[in-house]
Parts: C-alpha cells; structure tokens; sequence
C-alpha cells in the first residue's frame, strides 16, 4: 500500500500489474526517491545492465528523470533508442519559457531515434521539437477496452438505486483526483447554475478538493432543497466499469496544467458513455467528435461549459446514442494495436 499524494489517501490497486511479464527492479539511490522530481530516480547500474542485456531497442517512457535522460545519451548511436510520453503545447506559457523550452528539448529530443506519439496534440508537440515524419510512428494511448465494456448492468443500477436515482434520470459523472488541474469545482458552479430536470452529478475519488467541494455542494443542496450533487470515495480499478456504466455522460473538465491524455476518456467510452471534456484535455481532438458522442468547451468558459452541459442533458436517449457511438470510436485504441505497432516496428 503507498500514499498517494493526490488523492490524500493510501492506495493498493487491486489489479496485478506484473503477472506475466518478466521484469526486474534496480536500485533507486535517490535521497528523494519517486516520480515527482527530476532526482527521484537515480540507477547507478541501468547501463551496464541494459549492456548485459543486449536489447535490440530500449523504449524509454519519459525524459525527465536522471536515469532516464542518462540512457538515452549513452545508447545513442550504439542501439536504437524509442521513445514514450504523451505531452502536448496545451498549456498556455510565457513567451521566454517557451523560447527555453524549445532549446531544451530541441537537444533532449536529439538523442532518440524513433518516437511513438499517442494521439495529435502529441504528435504537434514532438515536431516543435524538431521530430520529423520519419522519427513519428503512432501508437494508440490505450486501457482495457474489453474490462471497462463487459456488462456491468446489475452493479450499475446498484450504484443508482442507492444514490436515489431514478431510472429515466440522468447521471453525470466526474471521476479522478479533486485536484485543481481537473477542475471540478466548474462543473460543480455550471450544474449549480443551470436548470436541469431529472439530472444528478457525481463526483468519484478523493483529493485537495475535496471539502471545498463538498461544502459547494452542500450550500446548492440548501439553496435548491434538491439533493441532485452526490460523492463516493475512490474507488479501485476491478470497481470503476460499473461506476463508469452507471453514468449517462462523463465529464473531464480540466484547465491544466498538465492534462496529457485524460485515459479516464479512454474508459469512459470503453463502458459506452457520451463525453463532455474542455479543450485542456489532451484527447479531445482525437476521441470527442462534437454533436456525435459528446462535446468539447473552451476550458475555464463556465458559459460555454453551462450551454454544452444543458445541451447534452436533455434527453437520456441521445446521450444512450452518443454512448454507443464512443465505443465505436475506442474499439481500436487498444493494448493490441499499441503492441502490434511496436512489434512491426522492431521487425521492420
């Protein structure tokens, strides 16, 4: 069990992440071990132990970290060198940051031979960099399609019936860490604005967020007298389809910084649900095609976010269609497709 940070609680997933795979672990002599800093991951037997491995290519997921950026300096030119992330130039910055960031990655970039980009917004920002079409190959951002989409029917009514809501009502659902890169409290404002008959919201997780949120319910709660904003606490993987099932539309409102992907789509449309994100969310451009399984809102525009909401919750049976058109769309955003492209490319 570790602390997650995020979510201000003790998390142990419930799904095992290594079963059949081989692997091994390196020593980490970091001072201040973990993924949060730069220093957080220092193996001081990584190279001569990929030499005694003698790959035929080292996939690197990420540049930020000691270890990492240490091997693909030492491996370029001697073996090739794939790379993995799924940043994006999403996030709006300073003039002079932006002109230090190219620089920067300009030559971080350099020392890779292949990158495999997730969706578009990625793509756009590995030719900032100085990536051509020739160091480009996709490879689909991916989750357990077939998890997420086995029928949960019973579960979800479960999770209805004890919220108190009713068959023909609609549920919207936010799910993630209450952290202010999210950005639930717009949803929260835009439901608490609007006019929405036969609708509830749902918030599922913990985080920073969460009492200021909780508080914001409450005081709509009391304004209305309509107990329509309900809360439940994290909940592991092997339980998330049903939640996700239970739902009528997901909603990711994220201003950033920092929203790469947002696989809680990925998810969502697995489980066969309409999507409502804002234009932060790094997936938006490629999964969400507007008036078809959902809707995209300029983020931090609680109008544009109010007008799209209401649009969308107003009938359940379009939102059933605009569900059913997700899973079409996710079908090939797969786990098999991502492996299939790595393994074409090693064999090419």
């Amino acid at each position: 069990m570790k602390y997650d940070p995020d979510f201000k609680k003790h998390i142990q997933w419930d799904l095992p992440l290594l079963d059949g795979y081989p692997f091994e672990f390196l020593e980490n002599t970091a001072k201040d071990p973990g993924s949060h800093h730069y220093k957080g991951i220092i193996n001081p037997q990584l190279v001569e132990n990929i030499k005694t491995f003698k790959p035929d290519a080292i996939l690197i997921y990420g540049w930020a970290y000691q270890s990492h950026l240490a091997v693909m300096q030492y491996f370029k030119g001697k073996i090739p060198v794939w790379f993995r992330g799924d940043s994006n130039l999403l996030d709006e910055t300073s003039r002079l940051r932006k002109i230090l960031r190219k620089l920067f990655l300009t030559w971080v970039y350099q020392h890779i031979d292949l990158s495999f980009y997730v969706g578009n917004a990625n793509k756009a920002y590995y030719q900032a960099f100085g990536l051509n079409e020739t160091k480009l190959v996709f490879a689909p951002h991916a989750v357990d399609n077939e998890r997420f989409s086995i029928d949960q029917g019973r579960s979800a009514e479960q999770i209805r019936t004890e919220l108190g809501i009713m068959r023909h009502e609609i549920l919207v659902l936010f799910a993630g860490k209450f952290e202010s890169k999210k950005n639930p409290l717009l949803l929260l404002k835009a439901f608490s604005e609007i006019t929405l008959d036969h609708t509830h919201l749902l918030f599922t997780g913990n985080g920073e967020l969460e009492a200021q949120l909780k508080e914001s319910a409450q005081l709509h709660h009391e304004k209305d007298k309509l107990q329509k904003v309900h809360f439940m606490d994290f909940r592991n993987q092997s339980l998330m389809p049903a939640v996700y099932q239970a739902c009528d539309l997901f909603c990711l409102p994220s201003q950033g910084p920092g929203e790469t992907w947002g696989l809680a789509i990925n998810e969502a449309m697995a489980a066969g649900k309409a999507i409502l994100v804002s234009d932060k969310v790094g997936c938006a451009q490629d999964l969400i095609i507007k008036k078809k399984n959902g809707d995209i809102f300029t983020s931090g525009d609680l109008t544009d976010l109010k007008n799209k909401l209401k649009f969308l919750c107003t009938n359940r049976e379009s939102l059933f269609a605009m569900g059913q058109i997700s899973k079409e769309i996710i079908q090939n955003w797969t786990f098999k497709h991502q492996v299939n492209v790595l393994i074409k490319t090693l064999n090419d």
